[in-house]
C-alpha cells in the first residue's frame, strides 16, 4: 500500500512519542540545575533558529531541536519570580499533550461532544472554587482575552453597538490597572480617552469614593457611563480593590462590574477571606497559567448571565446552525465567546485538579503566599532595602536605599540564581518579585535578598 503524505507508520510514531516523553521527563529533571535565564543573545537565537524550511524531510531528528530551544528559553524554575507566570505543572504540560492528540475543535458539543462537557465541568469547579457558584463561562488565551469579552458583553449589556455601531460609553478603572484593560477598550471603539484611571489609596487600591465622583461628572456633561473594573490582584503590587464596596457603587449607577482576576481570583480557593466581593461581579476573569500553575496558555472568563455573552458574541450562520433540541446537544462556545475555532485547553485541568486534588492547590497557593511574607520579613531586617507596598498577595515590591535599582535588576538577571522584576511605584524604579510557582523553596526566598545585596555591591551606584 502506498504510503500517504503527511503519514507516520505506527512502530515509528510510538518511537516518536516515546522521545518526545523522554526529552519532557529529561528536561523537567533538570530544572533544579539551570539558571534563571539563558546565557543568549538575539544574534545568537537569530542564527539558531532562523533555518529555511527544506523541501526534503528531516524526520525525527528534528526532536532534537528541542534541547537546543530550551537551553535558549527561559526555564519554569523555583528561582523564576519575574512577571505573574505560573510554573507549568507537568501533568497540565501531558493534558496538553494529549489534547493536541485528539485535536478536538471544541465550539459545539457537537464538534467534540467530550471536550465541551469537559470543559463546562472545569469552568464550574473553578467558579465554585472562587465562592461564585452559578457562574458559568469559557477557557481562553488569558486575561487579556477574558478582559475583552467581559468588557464585550458590558458594552452590550449597558449601550449596545452590535446592531447600530458604536455610540461611546465610559468604563473605569483603578489607575493601577492592567493593560489589558486601555486594550480592550480601544478595540471595542470606545476610545481610550473613555477611560477614566481612578486614583487609589495608600495600599494601591481603588477609592470608591473617588469613582462615584467621576461618575457623576461624567453624567452632568452627559456622557454614559458603562461599566467599572476592579482589580483582584494587581499586577504590580496584587492590591486587590474594595470589591464590595466597588459594586455598590456599580449596583447604585446600574453599571456593570468587571473584576480583573487574572493574578489574584485563584487565590480565593485559599484565603476566600481577602477576596470578598467577587461574587459580585458580572464577568470576572481568571488565569490558571498563574495562581493554579497550569501550562500556559489557560485564561477563564467566568459570568453571571449567559444572555449577555450571546448578546455580545452570538452571531450564527447555517454554517454553524445547531439542530438539536437537546439542552446539551444543542450548546455551543461561539454563542458565548469570541472565538469560533478552540483547542482543548480544559484536558489540562481536568487532568491536573483530579491527579492532585483541590487540597494539594490550595496548599501550594498558600507555600506561595507565606514565601511573599517571608520576604517582606527579610526585606525589613536588611538596613539597605526598604519594602516599597504592602504584600496583599504574593507579590513584593522593594528598593536598595542607596544604589541603582535598575542596575541592580541587570546584574542579578545576568546572575541567573533568581529572576526578579520591576515596576513603577509612586513614579520610582522597584525591584518586584512575584510567587506564583509551586517549585519554589525556602532556599529560593533567601537567595533573592543575597543576590539583590551581592548584585548591589558590583554596581558603582
Amino acid at each position: 500500500m502506498a504510503k500517504h503524505a503527511l503519514s507516520i507508520p505506527e512502530a515509528e510514531l510510538k518511537q516518536l512519542t516515546a522521545t518526545a516523553a523522554e526529552l519532557a521527563t529529561t528536561y523537567w529533571s533538570s530544572l533544579s540545575t539551570l539558571p534563571t535565564f539563558p546565557s543568549t543573545s538575539g544574534p545568537q537565537t537569530f542564527e539558531l533558529f532562523t533555518r529555511p524550511w527544506d523541501e526534503a524531510p528531516r524526520g525525527s531528528d528534528v526532536l532534537q531541536d528541542f534541547s537546543v530551544i530550551a537551553q535558549h528559553g527561559r526555564p519554569s524554575v523555583g528561582g523564576f519570580f519575574g512577571y505573574v507566570a505560573g510554573s507549568g505543572e507537568p501533568v497540565g504540560a501531558i493534558g496538553d499533550l494529549l489534547a493536541g492528540a485528539l485535536n478536538q475543535n471544541v465550539t459545539a458539543w457537537r464538534s467534540a461532544p467530550s471536550a465541551v462537557v469537559v470543559e463546562r465541568t472545569v469552568v464550574k469547579w473553578l467558579a465554585e472554587a472562587i465562592g461564585c457558584e452559578g457562574f458559568n463561562g469559557s477557557l481562553c488565551g488569558g486575561g487579556s482575552a477574558a478582559n475583552l469579552m467581559g468588557l464585550g458583553m458590558a458594552r452590550e449589556a449597558k449601550l449596545p453597538a452590535n446592531e447600530e455601531g458604536v455610540i461611546g460609553g465610559v468604563v473605569y478603572a483603578s489607575e493601577e490597572v492592567h493593560m489589558s484593560i486601555a486594550k480592550a477598550v480601544a478595540l471595542l471603539g470606545l476610545g481610550r480617552k473613555n477611560l477614566r484611571l481612578i486614583p487609589t489609596d495608600d495600599q494601591f487600591r481603588m477609592r470608591p469614593d473617588l469613582l462615584q465622583e467621576a461618575i457623576a461628572a461624567d453624567r452632568r456633561v452627559g456622557l454614559k457611563p458603562i461599566a467599572v473594573v476592579a482589580s483582584a490582584g494587581t499586577v504590580a503590587t496584587g492590591a486587590i480593590d474594595p470589591l464590595e464596596e466597588i459594586a455598590a457603587v456599580a449596583r447604585r449607577e446600574d453599571l456593570w462590574l468587571h473584576v480583573d482576576g487574572a493574578y489574584g481570583a485563584a487565590a480565593a480557593l485559599a484565603v476566600p477571606e481577602r477576596l470578598k466581593g467577587l461574587a459580585l461581579a458580572d464577568s470576572l476573569s481568571l488565569d490558571a497559567h498563574k495562581f493554579l500553575y497550569q501550562p500556559i496558555d489557560c485564561g477563564c472568563l467566568l459570568f453571571r448571565d449567559a444572555h449577555f455573552a450571546r448578546k455580545a458574541f452570538s452571531n450564527s450562520g447555517d454554517y454553524v446552525q445547531v439542530f438539536s433540541q437537546d439542552s446539551m446537544e444543542a450548546f455551543a462556545f461561539f454563542d458565548e465567546s469570541m472565538e469560533l475555532s478552540r483547542r482543548f485547553r480544559a484536558l489540562k485541568l481536568w487532568m491536573s485538579f483530579q491527579y492532585h486534588g483541590r487540597q494539594a492547590f490550595r496548599e501550594a497557593i498558600l507555600r506561595d503566599l507565606a514565601h511573599a511574607q517571608t520576604l517582606a520579613t527579610a526585606i525589613g531586617k536588611e538596613p539597605d532595602l526598604e519594602l516599597l507596598t504592602p504584600v496583599t498577595l504574593s507579590a513584593v515590591c522593594f528598593r536598595h536605599r542607596s544604589k541603582n535599582n535598575q542596575a541592580i535588576l541587570t546584574r542579578v538577571i545576568k546572575r541567573g540564581r533568581v529572576f526578579i522584576s520591576n515596576a513603577t511605584i509612586d513614579g520610582h524604579f522597584a525591584l518586584r518579585a512575584c510567587f506564583v510557582n509551586h517549585l519554589t523553596t525556602e532556599a529560593d526566598v533567601e537567595a533573592i535578598i543575597s543576590e539583590v545585596i551581592e548584585a548591589a555591591g558590583e554596581v558603582d551606584s
